[in-house]
Formats: C-alpha cells, structure tokens, sequence
C-alpha cells in the first residue's frame, strides 16, 4: 500500500482552516519543513516549529487568519502525486489564478515557488498550488 504523506500534510491543514484551528500538528519530514518554509515566507502561515510528543518528532503548523477569522489559505492543491508526477521546464512554470497564488516547487536548488524558479530560470516537479 502506498501513501502519500503530503497530501496528508495539506489535508490536514485543510481541515484545520475549516474548522478555524489556530494551530495544526503533524509527522515531521525534511520536505514538509521546506514546504511549511516556503508557505511561511509567502505568507500563507504565521509560523511552524518542530516539536516532539511522547518520542514522536511532529511539526506545529500555526495558522494564520485575516481579520474577523477568515482563512488566508483559500485553497491547497496537490498537483504532483506518487503515481503522476508532473515536471516542467523553466518555460512551462505555471501561474496561479493569475498570479494572486503560489506553485511551490522542488528543484535542483532546493524547494521554491514558482516565482523564484522563473527568476532563477530552473524548473522542476510542482508539488502543489496554494491560493
């Protein structure tokens, strides 16, 4: 049986912002903290800190809402999944809803957004789309 431990990752944090959670806690992983680093800086989370309950190694993901609790993250989709991969070049980076969202990346230099990979003129495998 195969899993997919990001997609459990961002639907945890889906069902967190329904339910307007403040914070969310999940298995740590190396590429869940470049994702949570790259959602950080964006501005989609407020913080992320790794945490260990009862010998478990887990990260705290600290939601953050806008005014009047409405959910920054309006949408998390996986775009990448272990049985299709999806890769692009460097001319084939996508855009978001027109640039108001985010593709987030792994690249050969680590993990980015879809802006930075452009900048940087590398492509990669989209892991996801956060608007």
């Amino acid at each position: 049986m195969m899993t997919d431990p990001i997609a459990d990752m961002f639907t945890l944090i889906r069902n967190a912002v329904m339910v307007k959670d403040p914070s969310v806690s999940m298995p740590r992983s190396r590429i869940k903290e470049g994702i949570l680093e790259v959602l950080k800086r964006e501005g989609f989370i407020e913080d992320f800190e790794a945490v260990e309950k009862m010998g478990r190694k887990e990260i705290l993901v600290h939601l953050r809402y806008q005014r009047g609790q409405l959910p920054v993250i309006e949408g998390l989709k996986r775009v990448s999944k272990p049985g299709r991969r999806v890769y692009v070049d460097s001319t084939r980076l996508p855009s978001v809803r027109g640039g108001l969202g985010v593709a987030i990346l792994t690249t050969s230099r680590g993990i980015m957004t879809d802006a930075e990979a452009r900048e940087a003129g590398i492509g990669g495998e989209v892991i996801c789309n956060v608007w």
